[in-house]
């Protein structure tokens, strides 16, 4: 059970809102050596697995000049321009939509999202701007509240959405993992079984999303005048 101490950590680090990639670089040195690895060892390993996924750090490095650019010249004005047009729209509906075309897309293995592609520079200004049309200004930890939760529709149709279909890697890594547990599993009932993860993921997120949209009214009242209190 000592070489689950990772976890701990993680779990540890992140509730103290530690710097991520410290943390996660804690996790793995410590439970390399409660496995007996040697510090050496664990870097050769870090260093192994950074040159092979380098391609997915250079795709990110390219994107971002890109998408700063656009922002320069008002991308961002003009995607909330665009969502305060739709009268029904609130920040949660627009995060639980892009949950779902999230999900659809990557099970289809189409990647159309990211943090750095999508979120940043269109989802989150237009659920803020939804909120802003309905509320006016807004405080700033409702902001950042939306930005967070904007940060999580990524992540749960990102993550639970590539699990429907084989067509995605992650599939084959869950597949490698059960394989070397002595588990012998298809491709076909990976994804089979993915599917209902995937639908208590996205109730989640509507869950999540309608709190948010009562949270922003919550924080966005006007507070009693002072005959009133």
């Amino acid at each position: 059970m000592i070489k689950l101490i990772g976890i701990l950590i993680v779990v540890a680090g992140f509730a103290l809102r530690f710097n991520p990639l410290l943390v996660v670089m804690a996790a793995g040195i410590a439970t390399g050596l409660v496995a007996g690895m040697s510090f050496n060892e664990i870097m050769e390993l870090f260093g192994t697995y950074f040159v092979q996924n380098r391609n997915v750090t250079l795709l990110v490095i390219l994107m971002l000049p890109v998408v700063g650019l656009l922002e320069r010249y008002g991308l961002r004005e003009r995607a909330e321009t665009l969502i305060r047009r739709v009268r029904s729209a609130t920040a949660g509906r627009v995060l639980l939509f892009y949950t779902a075309v999230r999900q659809v897309s990557i099970a289809l293995g189409i990647n159309i999202g990211g943090h750095a592609a999508m979120v940043r520079p269109l989802v989150t200004p237009m659920a803020e701007g939804a909120a802003r049309a309905r509320h006016g200004e807004l405080p700033d930890q409702t902001s950042q509240a939306i930005r967070a939760n904007a940060a999580a529709a990524e992540n749960v149709g990102n993550f639970f959405g590539e699990d429907t279909i084989f067509a995605v890697g992650a599939i084959y890594l869950i597949k490698g993992v059960l394989d070397t547990s002595g588990h012998k599993v298809s491709v076909w009932a990976l994804s089979l079984w993915g599917i209902p993860t995937a639908l208590v993921a996205f109730g989640a997120m509507w869950w999540r999303v309608r709190v948010l949209d009562r949270r922003i009214e919550r924080e966005t009242a006007a507070p009693p005048a002072e005959g009133e209190r």
